[in-house]
């Protein structure tokens, strides 16, 4: 038995059993007994924050379609694959430790203590006086769980078609831990250092977007280009069909994502759930509008690109700015991203499926925005931005874009480089050229026999 393959089998013998231990610690946790707190549920916004968090939750698989259907047929499973993995991965962890990261009691308004909630320890169907007055705290715990979920599944797109399975699952791990969790403790968590410094973050736009963004820019730079995409070669979309149907799920559960971040059934989460159609609908019309100066047609892949930056644009202002505000952040998001595509497309980044061009610059777009035009008169737990005459709320906003951003790319390319270290993250010249569905899983969508190669 060769060198290689005894480390192919003792890697999954322990992985089963790290994975059999985690299991066997969460049967033997004895449950936390009722916190005896005055019942103060709300079955209206109880029943909201449920089909909330199912509908954050359909981004996942729609973002899955969304990426599956842009690359190439011989990829397309694995591209699927790595946003369905992490609805498993990220749901234990959150479990285990990363709710207790996110919202536990804070440390240095930095991360939570991971004691707080350890093993869901307390959580349970009482409300919490900070984080869910109207709702069970295991109801707030889910829904925020989905926003962990689809941020690193997020990222796949900028390192598709070239990175080895198993150091993409210890990648995603290490990424939630590790600074999607800080980043959440600090925007959303009452004693969070974002949250005390004022930053207004409605749903996610720095948390889950400008995080992702980065990150995949930093991802597509580690990895490298692809081989082809070094010797200059074009590839066409595997299935359109798909990335239509993926749109259509995203803008669908993003109304759970931003409505939803009202955390009750309100007329701020009305207005989020307007906002938020309106602007993916004008960054639509604006990303089409765009090509057409170019002398491009009005394709279904722009237009699906389009709407999705708008869903990204509007995210952290979604419950703080106008309906007519939402028009602008969309259109003026969709111009910018756009730009930033063909940007990208000179410099030669192999960002994949342009991640960084629409999630990181849409969600950089959208705080900036929510700093110039966010109005108390639309939220008074908000603040007035820029243009309602505070300029204190836009600097802040700035500074801590330049503080996330720089915190989140040193970050991720720490990790991005011990899991190389660990675990080489591209896959091999060969493997990449058989396809990423074959290499890594021996599945192909393709008319081909599957085969089994080493990873």
């Amino acid at each position: 038995m060769t060198t290689d393959t005894q480390v192919n089998k003792i890697k999954p013998l322990l992985a089963f059993i790290a994975f059999t231990a985690i299991a066997i610690w969460a049967a033997m946790t004895p449950p936390a007994g009722p916190s005896g707190a005055a019942a103060k549920l709300d079955s209206g916004d109880t029943a909201w924050m449920l089909t909330a968090s199912a509908l954050v939750l359909l981004m996942t698989p729609g973002l899955s379609f969304f990426y599956g259907g842009m690359v190439r047929g011989k990829n397309v499973l694995s591209t699927m694959l790595q946003s369905f993995i992490a609805m498993g991965v990220v749901s234990v962890l959150w479990v285990v430790v990363g709710f207790s990261l996110a919202f536990g009691d804070s440390i240095g308004g930095v991360i939570g203590n991971p004691l707080t909630f350890l093993m869901m320890r307390g959580v349970d169907g009482d409300p919490h006086a900070t984080l869910s007055p109207t709702f069970p705290l295991a109801l707030f715990a889910i829904f925020q769980l989905k926003f962990a979920i689809i941020t690193p599944a997020l990222i796949t797109g900028s390192f598709a078609e070239r990175v080895r399975f198993s150091s993409y699952i210890w990648f995603i791990a290490l990424f939630t831990l590790l600074i999607y969790c800080p980043l959440a403790h600090m925007t959303w968590h009452p004693d969070g250092l974002l949250h005390k410094y004022g930053v207004l973050d409605f749903a996610g736009g720095t948390v889950v977007h400008m995080s992702a963004g980065l990150a995949a820019l930093v991802g597509a730079l580690v990895l490298g280009p692809r081989q082809d995409h070094r010797q200059g070669e074009q590839h066409s979309p595997a299935h359109i069909p798909f990335v239509l149907l993926g749109t259509g799920m995203l803008w669908f559960g993003w109304f759970g994502f931003n409505a939803g971040s009202a955390l009750g059934a309100n007329t701020v989460a009305v207005h989020a759930f307007l906002t938020t159609n309106t602007a993916s609908a004008s960054a639509m019309i604006a990303w089409l509008l765009v090509d057409g100066l170019r002398g491009g047609k009005a394709t279904a892949m722009g237009a699906c690109i389009g709407a999705v930056v708008g869903l990204v644009a509007i995210t952290p202002a979604a419950g703080y700015v106008s309906t007519g505000s939402s028009i602008f952040i969309g259109a003026f998001a969709s111009v910018v991203s756009n730009l930033a595509v063909h940007w990208k497309t000179r410099a030669g980044v192999d960002d994949t499926l342009d991640v960084f061009p629409c999630h990181g610059v849409g969600g950089i777009i959208g705080m900036i925005l929510t700093g110039v035009m966010a109005d108390k008169t639309v939220n008074a737990g908000g603040e007035n931005g820029l243009l309602h005459g505070n300029p204190t709320l836009f600097v802040h906003h700035m500074v801590a874009l330049v503080a996330v951003a720089i915190g989140v790319m040193i970050g991720s390319w720490l990790i991005f480089k011990a899991v190389d270290a660990l675990s080489p993250l591209r896959v091999s010249s060969e493997q990449e050229a058989i396809g990423l569905d074959l290499s890594q899983h021996g599945e192909s969508i393709l008319d081909a026999d599957p085969v089994q190669t080493a990873v």
